[in-house]
Formats: C-alpha cells, structure tokens, sequence
C-alpha cells in the first residue's frame, strides 16, 4: 500500500470521527436544551400549583363566606362544597419538645419507636435473642422516634373536631377551608 493511499485511508477514519463526535455534540447540547426547559417546566407547575391552592383553599372559600354559603350548585349540574381540611408537620427543632407535650397530655400512643441494632453477617441467632440480651450484652442500638404524617394530620383534625385546645404552632398545624369542585 502506498503512502498516499495509508493518508486517506486515516484522513477517511478521522472524517467519520469528527461527524460522530459533531453528532455526539449536538445530542449533548439537546440534552442540555432540554434540561432547561424541565426546569422551566417545573418551575411553571410549582406556580400554577400554588394559584391553584390559592383558588381552592382561600378565594372561593371567602367569597363563598362573603355570600354566608358553604356550597353552590352550578348550571351545569357541578357542584361545590367547603370543606374543613387539615395539615400538620413537626419540625426538627421542636421535635422534642412536641413529643413531650404529647407525652404529657396523655398522647404518647400516636409515637412510634424504632429500635435498631447492627449484626454482622452470620449473627442471625443474635439477633433472635437480642430483646434479652441488649443491655447486658453491650450492642450498640439506635432509637428512632416518629409521628406517622397522616397520623398527626388525623391527631389533629379530632382535636379540632372535638374543640381540644392543643398549640398549633408546636405541632405546625395548619386549619383552613378548601372548595371541591365536583364535576357531573
């Protein structure tokens, strides 16, 4: 083979390289076109999620209110009621501080312990004895305590409902009204 011919066979090569490479490239850029425009995507949902909320959980209940109604019945057969709903989250920070008030008042049973402990492989019939033998044995255990959200959003709605005075503020507790639309 001659000199010239091994250069075009190598320049060949180097061409298809350079237009894979170029598509590699243009794809790459796609992606990252694309990537903003999720993220403009999402941004667009979060704020029309929120004027939504917005609509449901305050306008239409206090215009609703303004009218003294607490449901309205459209031409179209569709109707809405407000309704009472609920919501609730402890935070980190007081954490601690609601799990007592909790405990204090007589709560303490919407508490869930975890306990945990770490065993190496082959430490099977260790584990099995480990409620007898935790403490005297030394194992290293770590205790997790939680309020199941839905729990504490339900713990709260009955205390609501029942008129019990408890501090929202502790337990991040959120009492509005909300319209359903239903559809015919």
């Amino acid at each position: 083979m001659s000199l010239t011919n091994l250069f075009e066979q190598e320049s060949e090569a180097l061409r298809v390289q350079d237009d894979q490479l170029t598509g590699v490239a243009a794809l790459a850029k796609r992606a990252k076109q694309m990537e903003k425009e999720l993220e403009e995507a999402e941004a667009s949902l979060k704020g029309l999620k929120e004027r939504f909320r917005k609509m449901v959980e305050e306008t239409i209940p206090e215009a609703l209110a303004e009218m003294g109604l607490s449901s309205f019945r459209m031409e179209d057969g569709s109707s809405i009621d407000i309704k009472p709903f609920y919501s609730a989250s402890i935070t980190e920070a007081r954490r601690a501080e609601a799990f007592q008030w909790l405990r204090d008042h007589g709560f303490d049973d919407i508490i869930k312990n975890t306990v945990s402990v770490r065993f190496g492989r082959g430490e099977a019939e260790l584990c099995e004895r480990l409620i007898n033998l935790l403490g005297s044995q030394g194992f290293r255990s770590e205790q997790a305590e939680k309020v199941e959200p839905q729990t504490l959003k339900a713990w709260v709605r009955e205390r609501v409902e029942r008129g019990d005075e408890f501090p929202t503020d502790l337990f991040g507790a959120y009492i509005g009204k909300k319209a359903v639309i239903k559809t015919v």
